[in-house]
């Protein structure tokens, strides 16, 4: 069990046992005088030799017993030259060995570190030293130095190593100096550090409230905020009163500094129905070049394909079907135009559609690509298809840089080869990637976006479909016609229902759709738990590791994903004395878990079955927990196609998934789902999030819980307001 006190350890470093160079995770040895101690976290630059103070608590782990947990590290460089010899002779600075170290400390005694640090032009007097391996010499102690210093700095204000890290790599070794000078700095979202943190140190730092870098910083700061509610702008007004009560500032001042950020373009402002909107430069330019290419595309469209008619009669007698007349509108509308919007909810026949559009491309010898934006949607629309479907980051040839940011391969100066391009789920499709999209298109391309517009938007910034299918700048073919074989399904038919705002059918239980009324929230728990421990497995043989999602409208509450899957994981997953488990942040996982990753991680690299290789794991990706490796530090985990390995540092970025909220469920489909109906508040009960669950489940459905519920939600026809620019940037001159 961890003790809760804080303790002081002071000693020399003896060993470093194991370091992830990547985020400075360290395993060290350290002597106290009297022992060893085994010391773990993040100590980047620590090296054999030196002489360290630890903050932490001593924690007794499974495997390895009794270890010192580090929250904080101070490092005294050696000063002695017997503890040079050996921290020199560590490796702690790159191309020097035992015998190079000697010859130093030979040379230098006491004063090696000083000299090799500012005078290197007498170490390259040393024989087998060059200047300008002197100079690497002197760089590396200065960094090493510099990185210590702004670990120390930071510490005080309960900023990680990890940032530290981060920080040092982008502003090097004047990074203290940087940010006393401007402490905002800290607030780029690679950094994570809170805005509060980078307050606190201007505080410290003597920073008035009004100071223009606090203004300044504050007005970008509530912008990127928005980012993450899908917001890809704000209208002024709601900007500065946001921020002026952020800030407890007065508006009159962040107008007036809003004017000068406009005005040197630090932010963007524009006019859109007569209001003004304020975009950072980077969101300004997604949005408006997304709407230049497609108006780009739109002017140099596609070669159109003749004799359709006789193409769609082809068809129908190759498939033994008869195309509805809305269907034959959208093939030939697909094929005659450059740019195609899709839409229509299920049963509705858009795979249908989206076949013979594929098959008389074939036929007519043109290539034709497929994307989703996650696996689960390119695996499915593959199986619909005939055709491999990649995800859109896969298409695009993603890496990453240094700041784990997505570059693609495929972009304007090397775009993708293909004739056509038809991407799926496109209501999942946020600003950035759309923007990516659209860069590696060819002129001539046809694009052909397939969606549902009213399934709930992107969980970036963003309204892609919903701006598209608004602006009439392209042709949107709505498929609305529910065909008979579809009508057999309750799950599609109240699905309709709940679109055009009528209740759903609740009481027909001989069919697909089911509701199982309770009116007491552990009444309402403990069905949900025995549907999938027994009753859904012994009726359908559905697993909930394979076939059974809970979808909840919220993360908290004793019907929020959190509560849920504690429970569910102490049925289906009890502790075992044969089963391994790792404490991470507040979660227990164990070998046999079901999680979720919750953010992308683009540096975890993934296998899958045939050996294909690759990076990142998405936010939404669900696995399995196959294996928990103490000595690595990692658990290995199968996800939907694909396994990877991730480090325990890594894993706090997972979380349960035996119940997750239907945000997090967007672009999956599951063969059973299981929705709690319980009141809880209008924001987050609302028509067009039922509706997104409801369209989750392919084969069963079942809604456990209070009926007025379900009526609670479909007439709250709430749509979450975006703002973005993408409708006004395609419909102006």
């Amino acid at each position: 069990m961890e003790e809760q006190t804080l303790l002081r350890l002071q000693g020399a470093v003896e060993n470093i046992v194991y370091r992830n160079d990547e985020n400075g995770y360290t395993v060290l040895e350290i002597s106290d005088g009297e022992d060893y101690i085994t010391a773990v976290g993040s100590m980047p630059q620590v090296s054999a030799g030196d002489s360290v103070t630890l903050i932490g608590t001593f924690t007794n782990h499974r495997s390895y017993g009794r270890q010192f947990s580090v929250r904080s590290c101070e490092v005294e460089r050696p000063s002695q030259a017997a503890d040079i010899l050996r921290y020199l002779s560590s490796g702690a600075v790159r191309g020097i060995g035992p015998s190079t170290a000697k010859k130093l400390v030979d040379e230098f005694r006491d004063q090696t570190l000083d000299v090799m640090e500012n005078e290197p032009e007498r170490v390259a007097r040393i024989r087998g030293i060059t200047i300008k391996k002197a100079l690497e010499f002197s760089e590396q102690l200065k960094a090493n130095a510099g990185i210590r210093a702004l670990m120390l700095y930071l510490g005080e204000y309960g900023i990680s190593n990890n940032s530290a890290v981060k920080i040092f790599n982008v502003y090097g070794a004047g990074s203290v100096d940087q940010i006393k000078q401007n402490p905002y700095i800290l607030c780029e979202p690679d950094f994570t550090v809170s805005f509060e943190s980078a307050d606190m140190i201007a505080k410290k730092e003597s920073f008035e409230p009004d100071n223009e870098l606090r203004l300044r910083a504050g007005l970008v700061y509530v912008l990127k905020h928005n980012h993450g509610n899908g917001h890809t702008c704000l209208p002024g007004d709601l900007l500065v009163g946001a921020t002026a009560r952020f800030l407890n500032v007065s508006t009159e001042a962040l107008e007036e500094c809003l004017g000068r950020m406009v005005f040197d373009r630090s932010l963007i402002a524009e006019s859109i129905d007569s209001r003004t909107f304020v975009f950072t430069p980077k969101m300004y330019d997604i949005e408006l070049n997304s709407a230049s290419r497609i108006k780009l595309m739109l002017s140099f469209p596609a070669d159109k394909i003749s004799r359709l008619d006789d193409a769609i009669e082809a068809c129908e007698s190759e498939l033994g079907i008869e195309y509805a007349e809305l269907q034959k509108k959208a093939i030939i509308t697909a094929l005659t135009n450059g740019i195609t919007v899709l839409t229509g909810g299920p049963g509705t026949g858009k795979t249908t559609t989206l076949n013979a559009i594929i098959s008389i491309l074939n036929n007519r010898g043109h290539k034709v690509l497929l994307a989703a934006p996650t696996g689960r949607a390119a695996q499915r629309m593959s199986e619909v298809t005939g055709f491999e479907a990649k995800t859109l980051h896969r298409l695009l040839e993603v890496s990453w840089d240094k700041r784990d940011n997505p570059v693609f391969g495929k972009n304007e100066r090397n775009q993708l080869k293909c004739d056509a391009l038809i991407v799926d789920e496109v209501s999942m499709v946020d600003s950035a990637i759309f923007d990516s999209l659209t860069r590696a298109l060819p002129l001539g391309c046809r694009l052909i976006l397939v969606g549902d517009s009213d399934q709930l938007p992107s969980v970036g910034a963003g309204n892609v479909l919903g701006d598209l299918t608004a602006s009439g700048a392209v042709p949107v073919i709505r498929l609305n016609e529910i065909f008979r074989q579809a009508q057999e399904s309750l799950i599609i038919t109240n699905a309709h229902r709940i679109v055009k705002g009528e209740s759903p059918l609740l009481k027909e239980t001989d069919r697909d759709f089911f509701f199982i009324t309770r009116y007491d929230k552990s009444e309402v728990t403990k069905v949900i738990t025995d549907l999938c421990v027994k009753r859904l497995p012994d009726f359908y043989g559905y697993s909930v590791f394979e076939n059974i999602q809970v979808l909840c409208p919220s993360k908290k509450g004793e019907l929020g994903t959190a509560e849920l899957n504690h429970r569910l994981q102490s049925r289906l997953n009890p502790k075992s004395d044969d089963k391994a488990e790792v404490t991470i942040g507040s979660h227990v996982f164990r070998v046999g878990d079901k999680v979720m990753q919750i953010k992308n991680n683009y540096d975890i690299r993934w296998e899958k079955e045939n050996g294909e290789q690759g990076d990142g794991i998405f936010n939404g990706d669900i696995g399995i927990i196959k294996s928990i490796d103490r000595k690595s530090r990692s658990l290995l985990i199968a996800f939907y196609d694909k396994t990877a390995r991730l480090s325990f540092e890594a894993a706090a970025d997972l979380d349960f998934a035996y119940a997750v909220t239907v945000h997090k469920s967007q672009g999956n489909e599951f063969d059973a789902v299981i929705i709690p109906m319980f009141p809880g508040p209008p924001q987050l009960y609302y028509r067009n999030l039922l509706y997104t669950a409801v369209t989750r489940a392919k084969k069963t459905l079942i809604l456990v819980g209070d009926p007025r519920t379900v009526d609670m939600m479909v007439k709250n026809d709430r749509r979450t307001k975006r703002y973005s620019a993408l409708k006004e940037f395609l419909t102006r001159k």
